[in-house]
């Protein structure tokens, strides 16, 4: 029985983006380039089901990479149940984003299923049914580019892939990227790859070898 799905490639655009680096934590920052894990949230957006997960395997930047700045109100503080009364406007910031402007990926991504899947569960099941969905424009929450207002357009490839002209012929290194969290650690231990776009082509690494870089199994 097949455990891994075929390969998707799936079009997810947006106005604005911000894949925000975790080490610059007095503003918000984007890396250069949408991370693993946000493509990773985006097609759960449209299909999560415990049976799989899912595993991006290339990010292709189609538009030029630009940047825009401007201030936000964020709170300071993360909401807990141990807080009891919690009054947003006391805690408000105005923090700097740097965030990216018109981005488009196509993201080239499978599933596989997890020991969480039931006797009824297949592969072909869920090819089918994210087909379905990714076609209709349905999804179980609004997806977003790393931050939740900045909502993204999430719909099948439906035209030949171009990238742009002035990254199509660069390496250009993107440094050390936020890959996704290992969820099997409590708490979650994020990990972390060596990125770089080859000719407008993030190319992800494998879960596994990921784990073997970051001192994991």
């Amino acid at each position: 029985m097949r455990t891994r799905s075929k390969d998707f490639l799936v079009h997810i655009a947006g106005p604005l983006a911000c894949f925000t680096r975790p080490e610059l934590k007095t503003e918000r920052v984007s890396y250069d380039v949408m991370t693993p894990s946000a493509a990773r949230g985006a097609l759960e957006a449209v299909l999560w089901k415990p049976a799989i997960t899912w595993q991006a395997d290339e990010i292709v930047v189609l538009n030029p990479i630009d940047w825009v700045s401007f201030r936000r109100n964020e709170v300071n503080s993360r909401s807990s149940p141990r807080m009891g009364a919690y009054f947003a406007d006391e805690d408000r910031a105005q923090r700097n984003t740097v965030a990216l402007r018109d981005v488009a990926y196509v993201v080239k991504a499978h599933f596989v299923m997890t020991e969480k899947a039931g006797a009824q569960d297949n592969v072909g099941k869920f090819e089918e049914m994210f087909e379905r969905r990714l076609a209709k424009g349905q999804c179980f929450q609004q997806p977003y580019l790393g931050c939740r207002e900045f909502a993204a357009d999430i719909r099948p490839v439906a035209e030949t892939i171009t990238v742009d002209p002035a990254l199509a012929k660069v390496r250009r290194p993107l440094g050390l990227m936020f890959y996704d969290f290992d969820f099997r650690t409590a708490p979650p231990k994020p990990l972390f790859f060596e990125a770089f776009l080859q000719s407008g082509v993030l190319r992800v690494p494998a879960l596994s070898d990921v784990l073997a870089e970051n001192g994991g199994h």
